[in-house]
């Protein structure tokens, strides 16, 4: 199972430290280029390598984390998503003035699924911090919780699997418009809640 990363910024990277740490192989990239990710990458350790944004966008897994108006520019052009799961990590939200974009009433989950016709969208990783998301998940007799949502059982299950080779404690809050309409940031009340699930 191959894991792309569209996204270099701090959510993006928090997510490819949390997979180097667990010796995920995974693939990142960014608008200005591989050459651009050398240092991160040796950072992030011998499992993450830096690649172009298609090369990631050919993984089994994609990963995206962009800010909500560059999405439309970062996803046009690239291949056929033919069922892939895509994991939606963004929210409709910028610094620095943190004004909500204007959905139209819908979850930020189906405005991005418009942007990835065919794909298997899963919404996870958007909760929390970067830097809460980027540390130990091990703590206080227990494991830092993340949610997901998603439509799709099968592709929910496999993030779930992730999450889990991670470290993690991963919670399923149903489908897009209930899950994704609570841990989206802002408007939902699960975003920065640091939950440990202690077992």
């Amino acid at each position: 199972m191959t894991i792309g990363i569209i996204g270099s910024g701090a959510i993006g990277t928090a997510f490819a430290r949390t997979l180097g740490r667990a010796g995920v192989e995974a693939t990142i990239s960014n608008s200005r280029g591989p050459e651009s990710l050398n240092d991160l990458v040796r950072d992030l350790g011998p499992s993450i390598k830096a690649g172009t944004r298609e090369e990631a966008a050919r993984a089994d897994i994609v990963f995206v984390a962009v800010n909500w108006t560059k999405l439309p520019a970062a996803m046009a052009g690239l291949p056929d998503w033919n069922g892939r799961i895509v994991i939606d990590a963004n929210n409709p939200v910028e610094a620095p003035l943190f004004k909500p974009a204007d959905l139209g009433g819908r979850v930020s989950s189906a405005v991005f699924g418009d942007l990835v016709p065919g794909a298997r969208v899963v919404k996870a990783f958007n909760h929390l911090r970067a830097d809460v998301l980027a540390s130990d998940p091990s703590g206080d007799g227990g494991r830092r919780v993340l949610f997901y949502s998603g439509e799709d059982a099968a592709a929910k299950g496999t993030i779930a699997t992730l999450i889990e080779r991670i470290g993690f404690a991963g919670i399923d809050l149903g489908s897009l418009e209930v899950g994704g309409k609570l841990a989206q940031f802002p408007g939902g009340p699960l975003p920065n809640q640091n939950l440990v699930r202690i077992s």
